[in-house]
């Protein structure tokens, strides 16, 4: 005789994930649950949760490494269990770490000798490296104004205004006033002389972008030294620059290697570069480099010993993972010189690819520089039927997610559309994404233009308030009426 057994509540995660329980109630989104779920459910309901998300190699907004080879990948995993404070515990990390450090100081061609150790640090990526290297300007100017005898109570730091916003929270967070430079039409990075002129004897230092997260544009770093080398003689100061090359670090090297902007420059003292960007680490690993010991006030460095052996700490944070580091060091040596110049090439070959593509459309002005990030940031011509925006929300259909956003000041009158080449970005893409924004073009035309711009051409015409609302009603239900067309048309045809 066949004995049969009822299954309970208990047993639910023998059979599969979606004819349990777990997919018939609401994850918690507030408090955390009483009881617990099977493994697989959990992890099957999350992950169809985050099917949701954007797809990683399609976001053309972001800057961030969203590929790396298997092998890479590999390492990754076998060290996500490693924190990286534990040094005595974990000293192969640290001298990778190290090694890095100094093969990135070479390549900004840091002033070293041949058996001298570079001085510089991991951080969780440019933000972080960028608070370290302006607490170390903030701290020699207090010194030296305290020797002078003269109040440090005021410090200031010079901006553009197109710089990342991790300059005005270091501003914010530290007490240091931001003096920002304003852009204008047609230039929309930091003017030096413009720069040199905000200077005083507060200032901590100048802060040069090497990649404009706005247009890809690199400053002319070599004219502000220039410009502040003349200041400082005349004036008795010392004033310093910083240069923000957390996009262009990993690209003018090997691409652009006549371009004087790194530590040939006298007055560039420290050098902050995201190695999740161009150095083609995934998300969570950013470099400091300072141009030698003394820029490093020895107050800031930290020494533990309660994980082992005495541990010298230069970070805003404590704990953090070792894999981006290891990731680090793979491409770098995986790579190698050539390696990474073929990279930032066809970056740079195929954004030139999307570029002309665009310019063939007929529909946009071209903002971004041929010399610079590999990235093209334009903006419509016309402005009268539709917007940047409108095309920015219509490409998501395609899966293309492609930002727009207004300039800062005084620029922020043009509007822009933004697309990153990162190395993933391959001719293919650049093609297809041309063909998507012809197509989103195509479809802008045939709807009714935006009311706001028929308002303001008619009232320029001469017509009346009320004619312009009854033209306003009349196409509100001519487009209601169309969409409902479409929407039954839809309706009546099946899916396969």
């Amino acid at each position: 005789m066949v004995l049969s057994k009822a299954v309970s509540e208990s047993d639910a995660s023998l059979h599969s994930t979606f004819a349990s329980r777990y997919v018939r109630t609401c994850l918690p989104r507030f408090k955390m649950p009483d009881n617990s779920i099977p493994k697989e459910a959990a992890y099957q309901i999350i992950n169809d949760e985050l099917m949701l998300d954007g797809n990683p190699r399609l976001n053309l907004a972001s800057f961030v490494t969203t590929w790396m080879e298997p092998e890479c990948d590999k390492l990754i995993m076998s060290s996500i269990n490693k924190n990286y404070v534990d040094m005595d515990e974990y000293p192969v990390t640290t001298e990778l770490q190290n090694r890095c450090v100094n093969m990135i100081a070479h390549l900004f061609n840091a002033p070293l000798g041949e058996t001298e150790t570079a001085v510089g640090v991991g951080t969780v990526g440019s933000s972080e490296a960028i608070m370290l290297a302006g607490l170390a300007f903030k701290r020699r100017w207090q010194n030296k104004m305290r020797e002078q005898g003269k109040p440090f109570d005021k410090p200031n730091i010079v901006t553009g205004a197109n710089v990342q916003v991790c300059w005005e929270k270091f501003a914010r967070y530290f007490e240091v006033e931001l003096k920002e430079v304003k852009l204008r039409d047609d230039y929309y990075v930091m003017d030096p002389e413009k720069a040199v002129e905000m200077v005083d004897e507060n200032t901590i230092c100048v802060a040069a972008i090497l990649g404009s997260t706005l247009n890809g544009e690199f400053e002319d770093v070599k004219r502000l030294n220039d410009l502040l080398v003349e200041k400082n003689a005349e004036t008795g100061w010392d004033t310093p620059i910083h240069v923000d090359a957390a996009s262009g670090g990993f690209i003018a090297p090997f691409i652009y290697p006549e371009l004087e902007w790194d530590f040939r420059l006298p007055l560039v003292k420290s050098i902050n570069v995201s190695g999740h960007k161009y150095g083609l680490v995934y998300a969570g690993i950013g470099w400091v480099i300072w141009r030698n010991k003394e820029d490093l006030p020895d107050e800031l460095i930290f020494h533990i010993n309660y994980l082992g052996a005495d541990q010298p700490t230069f970070t805003l944070n404590f704990s953090k993972g070792s894999s981006q580091i290891i990731a680090q060091y793979y491409q770098l040596i995986r790579l190698g010189f050539e390696g990474y110049k073929s990279i930032m090439e066809n970056c740079q070959e195929n954004a030139m690819v999307l570029k002309e593509g665009l310019e063939k459309t007929g529909r946009f002005n071209i903002i971004s520089k041929d010399n610079g990030v590999p990235l093209v940031a334009f903006s419509l011509k016309d402005h009268n039927q539709h917007t940047e925006f409108e095309i920015s929300d219509m490409l998501r259909r395609f899966g293309w997610i492609v930002p727009a956003y207004t300039m800062p000041p005084d620029a922020q009158h043009v509007t822009v559309l933004r697309v990153v080449v990162r190395e993933d970005f391959s001719r293919t893409l650049a093609d297809r994404l041309v063909v998507d924004i012809s197509k989103v073009l195509h479809e802008l035309d045939t709807l009714p233009a935006r009311l706001s711009a028929k308002k303001t051409v008619s009232e320029e015409n001469g017509m009346s308030v009320a004619a312009v609302d009854a033209e306003h009603e009349v196409t509100r239900k001519i487009t209601d009426a169309w969409r409902k067309f479409v929407l039954d048309k839809k309706k009546t045809q099946g899916v396969c």
